[in-house]
């Protein structure tokens, strides 16, 4: 098969939908500000308000109003904390915090540095497979069976981006309420994947991030239930009803508003046809790999996304190996790829650090075909081989690692 460009990194940003694109360039020029009185200043308020309500429908919002608009996920859930930080601080006031092991790093960090502050932080444990269990939640939720008094906040990833793994957000928040607690969920990676429903989750509030939806970057929403509190991390102006003050970004509403609409209008096709990909390339893989580790859940799972450990082979290497071949994966989160360390994600799974500096994560997309599936699965085999050849753990041992980890 001829070189091609095969793009398998979805969960780290997608491209501009034709569609978003088109309607971004014919609206280029509704420059004026969207909080001016002025005519041209309310054309433009009227498209961040269409905007709004058209993310509101994405996550099942019915109060387009409980949307606030921000520069991304990373600011949305930076906004939560910071509200949990103010909301805890006094005198009397809970300041127990409960996230899991496998969050994204601007909730950990977050999470760090309230622990920083003097909160009482959990890194709550996941099983093999990346899920929280139940049980143990609602034991850390219980002040007389835990450390840390009441719980202020729980904050659970609904899809993790490195495995896809889904978490069962509609019980996660029924635990939090009994409890008195608030939720939050970084909804990145679930939004246009997967059905998102603030109302049937029971969610207080809820991140969202555009260019994770075909849509442009630099613009995110934070969902917040009607009631729940919310401090501004941008003080200034009246925008966003004093949330987040500064000048509206007309373009990046315009866009997110039009994807939104687009991703939950394709919600359905979309999850079919990316499960049946990503069935043919798990397949495909231990089919063709010997001694490979499908990580994550096997069918609680973004239908994009597949996490694969490779015994014996470093995940760098494989990762720029695939790259000369036209293949752009991941070896794990893109907000991490700095890191040398192992992935928290998959450690927190119970796969060793030789397991997880030899995994790769592919996430799938909208352009992704049956062909582009096929076309990995002819260079991966032999790059894997010649990269166990190479390695100075003998096969064995790997073998041997790979059996340890599956008991």
């Amino acid at each position: 098969m001829d070189k091609r460009f095969v793009y398998m990194d979805y969960n780290a940003t997608t491209p501009l939908r034709d569609e978003v694109k088109a309607r971004m360039i014919e609206d280029i020029d509704v420059f004026a500000n969207a909080s001016s009185m002025h005519e041209a200043g309310r054309r433009a308020r009227d498209r961040v308000e269409k905007s709004r309500a058209q993310v509101a429908a994405l996550v099942g919002a019915r109060d387009p109003e409980s949307v606030f608009f921000t520069s991304g996920g990373s600011e949305s859930n930076n906004t939560v904390f910071n509200t949990m930080y103010d909301l805890g601080r006094g005198a009397g006031g809970r300041r127990k915090i409960i996230i899991t092991s496998i969050e994204h790093p601007c909730v950990m960090n977050s999470a760090r540095r309230l622990a920083d502050e003097g909160f009482h932080v959990v890194f709550l444990g996941v099983d093999g497979y990346g899920r929280i269990r139940l049980d143990e939640l609602e034991r850390e939720l219980d002040p007389a069976r835990s450390e840390g008094g009441p719980t202020l906040l729980v904050s659970v990833m609904a899809a993790n981006n490195e495995i896809g793994t889904l978490q069962d957000m509609k019980a996660i928040a029924a635990a939090a309420k009994t409890a008195g607690a608030y939720t939050h969920s970084d909804a990145v990676q679930a939004a246009g994947k997967i059905p998102v429903d603030v109302a049937a989750w029971g969610v207080d509030y809820l991140t969202l991030s555009c260019h994770k939806i075909y849509g442009p970057k630099g613009v995110g929403a934070l969902y917040v239930r009607k009631g729940a509190p919310v401090e501004p991390l941008i003080r200034g102006g009246h925008q966003e009803l004093g949330l987040r003050a500064g000048t509206y970004n007309n373009q990046g509403i315009l866009g997110f508003g039009l994807a939104a609409e687009l991703a939950l209008r394709d919600l359905g096709g979309f999850a079919k046809r990316l499960s049946g990909l990503r069935e043919r390339l798990k397949n495909g893989i231990v089919a063709l790999v010997p001694d490979v580790r499908i990580n994550g859940h096997p069918t609680e799972v973004l239908p994009n996304t597949l996490n694969a450990s490779f015994p014996g082979a470093e995940g760098e290497a494989i990762l720029l190996s695939l790259d000369l071949e036209g293949i752009e994966v991941s070896t794990g989160s893109a907000c991490a790829s700095g890191s040398l360390e192992p992935s928290h994600v998959l450690m927190a799974t119970g796969v060793g650090p030789e397991l997880a500096h030899g995994s790769i994560r592919f996430s799938m997309g909208r352009a992704t075909s049956e062909e582009d599936v096929d076309y990995v699965l002819e260079k991966l085999p032999p790059i894997i081989k010649r990269l166990r050849r190479m390695s100075t753990v003998p096969s064995s041992s790997a073998t041997a690692t790979l059996a340890a980890c599956r008991d």
